[in-house]
């Protein structure tokens, strides 16, 4: 049996391999893809050959536990149906719509305890957003927002806007944004931002110190978000942060650097910089939290959220190329791009 994956050929080429699937052993499952979601962050830096060379994409992800070297295959959501059964499965596994951290690739095989069941009431491309829904919820749970406070969320890629959403759900006396692109303001106005700004605009600052003075009277953010992908963010995020203020780092810059000014009113204002990954949880939560509880939680947000809203683009895996060069090409037209498998 044959199925085809697309590779990460060298930066900024990406084509579609043609394999032999390997056999289902006894404690495996074959599954059908449905759909796979493009990362626009961490899967752009593998596409744009920006990931560091030295280290696993993740560790803790049997599928990207493989260190960096081109061709690869990458991807970290995809849905589909389970088709076939290893013979030490249980049989009601078989047709189990399911979630899988799983390269862009038409069949896979797996252990079932590598697998998400999808629930009954979740569509499957909702499905897809599971990932990075639960990377914004372990967002939140790291930046623990408070009931009156004024939170900056910089950058309102996927990630963000999940993020800006979940937030909207706290009774904050302000909610502002920062995305370069039209659409994703427009976006993040609908996911429950009260101002989305462009942060190239000269009088950003301003505007901003302002929507914050008329909440708290001081102008600057009690919690910060730096979501963005761009290194130089981090500037923008200890400039906008109060005394004491928290700045949450969730974007990961792979081999860019960032060159953080910690000489100014960083020192003085005791603004704490927060590292957010969600591999793990914070140490502080473990006694109490699962990944297990955590992903309940995402799916829970996902059917309040109804994240389908933020895919922008489709195309079939024959196109997959196309829809690489779309989102790094034309990322102002963009938020969430999807490859279907035919059938």
């Amino acid at each position: 049996m044959k199925r085809i994956s697309l590779i990460f050929e060298k930066p900024f080429e990406v084509g579609l391999r043609e394999e032999t699937l390997p056999k289902v052993k006894a404690r495996e499952v074959l599954v059908k893809t449905q759909f796979s979601a493009i990362s626009p962050g961490t899967e752009m830096l593998v596409y744009q050959g920006q990931m560091p060379f030295d280290m696993p994409l993740d560790a803790n992800i049997k599928t990207l536990a493989q260190t960096l070297r081109y061709p690869l295959k990458y991807g970290y959501t995809a849905v589909g149906e389970v088709i076939g059964l290893g013979s030490a499965v249980k049989k009601d596994w078989l047709h189990r719509k399911v979630f899988g951290f799983h390269p862009h690739e038409s069949y896979s095989v797996a252990n079932p305890n590598e697998l998400i069941p999808i629930p009954a009431d979740i569509d499957p491309q909702a499905a897809l957003f599971l990932s990075n829904m639960e990377t914004a919820v372990n967002f939140v749970m790291d930046g623990r927002p408070l009931i009156g406070e004024c939170v900056v969320v910089l950058g309102q890629g996927i990630v963000g806007l999940l993020t800006t959403a979940l937030l909207a759900q706290f009774p904050l006396t302000s909610l502002v944004t920062l995305d370069r692109f039209a659409l994703r303001r427009q976006k993040s106005l609908e996911m429950g931002a009260s101002s989305s700004l462009d942060p190239h605009r000269p009088e950003v600052a301003s505007t901003l110190a302002r929507i914050l003075s008329a909440h708290n009277g001081e102008g600057m953010a009690d919690l910060v978000y730096e979501v963005s992908g761009n290194p130089e963010a981090l500037n923008q995020a200890v400039s906008v942060a109060g005394f004491g203020a928290r700045i949450v780092i969730g974007s990961w810059y792979g081999a860019k650097q960032a060159h953080l000014d910690l000489g100014r009113r960083f020192h003085r204002h005791r603004i704490q910089l927060r590292s957010s990954q969600v591999s793990t949880l914070a140490p502080e939560l473990t006694g109490r939290w699962t990944k297990t509880r955590r992903f309940a939680v995402a799916w829970d947000m996902i059917r309040r959220v109804q994240p389908t809203q933020l895919i922008t683009q489709r195309f079939p895996i024959s196109r997959a190329r196309q829809a690489f060069e779309r989102l790094d090409q034309k990322p102002e037209e963009t938020v969430q791009i999807v490859l279907v498998y035919d059938d």
